[in-house]
């Protein structure tokens, strides 16, 4: 039942895409006049008349414009925009260059030819998520010719130590790079990304220690204890994006690795947990599919909503973290995201993953999520949080489990170069126990789930900022709440801790006057 209401689904989606296709062909959208162009005056000093971009519940004001804008044409505004990621009436802002658009204090990206739809950079999330577009942005950027080029990366390393009998200390490093490209083509945009990781190089093939975590096996046995490595390819996609109208956008996106529209913005790239080593232990029950490989993905944004449809390649990713995975692409998910404003992201989305596990063939699991993010700048600082749910339903023939867990994460920023983070877990577990395991306690099911408890409380100072990079050195502790009848193995009161440093790029610099190149990266100029 569930395969015919995604079939039916997918197909009005591409059923609306040619109707507003049809509708739109041959028409496009007439150019606001521009209002004459003043005579310029020996005075330096400028109107102080501003535009605005209304969005609910918001009346934000766009910068004032600057001298050398005086004598250039100006766009009337749009009447309506809105905040999900498109700044229509983006006109009204500046544009510095055929791809670029800025307004106030955001930045995106011009959808074609478009003068009223842009996709706001800070909206965008791993895959093609949603985050709240207020956030900081830490990456370099460059335009070469009808391109724009951008790179992100995140670096930590240091030292893990993993409490109780089953801990171990380890000197470690995780990280990911993920270059991007935007140009206009034909009548929309495309974008190109790809996104790689060291953690082959850097994390024990048998994973990062990590107390209570499951999830895919190294030398045919499931990891416990251990969060995986990460592929070395993590992403290499293509998104095309076309604009219906002035509020809307159709789009698909190819990912070989991908991200289906299936959970939350994944942990790596979640503005509450920026500034966090470490893996949620609800990740294979809320955002494991981050890494697919084989993935393709269609929908819409109006306004305030996106509704997205995906098949791909359910298959976790195997031991091997060099090579590209084949499998069928028999799953499927939908996810329909909510904006009101740029501080609040909110996501539902139902997958169907066909025998994810390698280990486990003959299990298939239906997973739904819901996730609620909030982001709130101040002065000399930023406040980033996240609650996500996700369940997984797992069944094979004669046997059904469910498992849920909850996240609430937190990362608040103050006087420019301090964090303090935390994230509080409450997880279902069935697969900690060996079968020597079992047998030491006396239990004869197969799977016996568990309640698990992690709460992680830590800290980073930027100790070196520029506007090329940042380094901080950072600590955490993680304290655990279990079933008793763990003691045996886990000891009465694990505590686990990390020690650490954390390079990225510096945050981009959103007036004109760092966008103009001056913010020290001499790469950064936009034309």
């Amino acid at each position: 039942m569930y395969s015919s209401r995604l079939i039916t689904l997918v197909f009005l989606l591409l059923t609306l895409t040619l109707i507003a296709l049809a509708q739109h062909q041959g028409h496009q959208m007439p150019k606001p006049t521009a209002s004459p162009t003043p005579a310029a005056t020996p005075s330096p000093s400028v109107s102080s008349a501003q535009t605005h971009r209304h969005s609910p519940g918001m009346d934000v004001p766009a910068a004032s414009p600057s001298p050398e804008q005086m004598n250039t044409p100006t766009p009337m505004p749009s009447p309506s925009s809105s905040a999900t990621g498109h700044m229509h009436g983006a006109g009204t802002g500046v544009d510095v260059g055929s791809l670029i658009v800025m307004e106030g204090g955001e930045m995106g990206i011009r959808v074609g030819s478009s003068d009223t739809n842009v996709i706001s950079m800070g909206a965008m999330g791993s895959g093609t998520s949603w985050q709240p577009s207020s956030g900081p942005m830490h990456m370099h950027h460059w335009t070469k010719g009808d391109w724009l080029l951008m790179f992100h990366y995140n670096l930590f390393a240091g030292v893990n130590r993993q409490g109780g009998p089953r801990g171990v200390t380890k000197f470690e490093s995780t990280s990911w790079f993920m270059p991007m490209a935007y140009h206009k083509l034909g009548k929309g945009t495309l974008q190109l990304r790809g996104m790689f990781s060291a953690e082959p190089f850097t994390v024990s093939p048998g994973g990062s220690p990590l107390l209570f975590q499951t999830g895919e096996t190294y030398k045919g046995q499931p990891l416990i204890d251990h969060q995986h490595p990460h592929d070395l390819f993590m992403e290499l996609s293509a998104q095309y994006t076309l604009p219906l109208g002035e509020h809307g956008t159709w789009f698909t996106y190819f990912g070989y690795p991908g991200e289906p529209a299936l959970g939350p913005v994944t942990v790596l790239h979640r503005l509450s947990a920026s500034e966090n080593p470490s893996a949620t232990l609800a990740h294979h029950l809320q955002d494991s599919t981050h890494i697919s490989f084989g993935v393709l993905t269609t929908g819409f944004t109006y306004r305030w909503f996106k509704l997205e449809g995906s098949i791909f390649n359910g298959r976790e990713p195997d031991e091997n973290r060099y090579n590209f995975d084949a499998h069928k692409w028999n799953s499927r998910s939908a996810r329909l995201w909510f904006m009101p404003n740029n501080n609040w992201a909110f996501q539902v989305s139902h997958g169907f993953l066909r025998s994810p596990e390698n280990q486990e063939p003959d299990v298939d699991i239906r997973r739904t999520t819901a996730s609620v993010q909030y982001n709130k700048p101040f002065n000399r600082g930023n406040w980033a949080s996240a609650f996500v749910w996700g369940r997984n339903h797992a069944s094979k023939p004669g046997e059904t489990r469910n498992l849920n867990g909850y996240t609430a994460e937190s990362t608040v920023q103050f006087l420019d170069k301090n964090y303090v983070y935390t994230r509080l877990e409450l997880v279902d577990k069935d697969e900690l126990l060996r079968p020597s395991d079992r047998l030491l306690l006396g239990i004869t099911e197969d799977h016996p789930s568990f309640r698990i408890g992690a709460y992680t409380f830590g800290g980073v100072r930027d100790v070196w900022t520029t506007d090329r990079v940042q380094l901080g050195i950072g600590s955490d502790l993680t304290f655990y709440s279990k079933p008793s009848l763990l003691d045996t193995i886990y000891g009465n009161h694990p505590i686990s801790w990390k020690v650490f440093f954390r390079i990225r790029p510096g945050r981009m610099d959103m007036s004109m006057h760092g966008m103009h190149g001056t913010n020290g990266n001499t790469n950064n100029t936009v034309h």
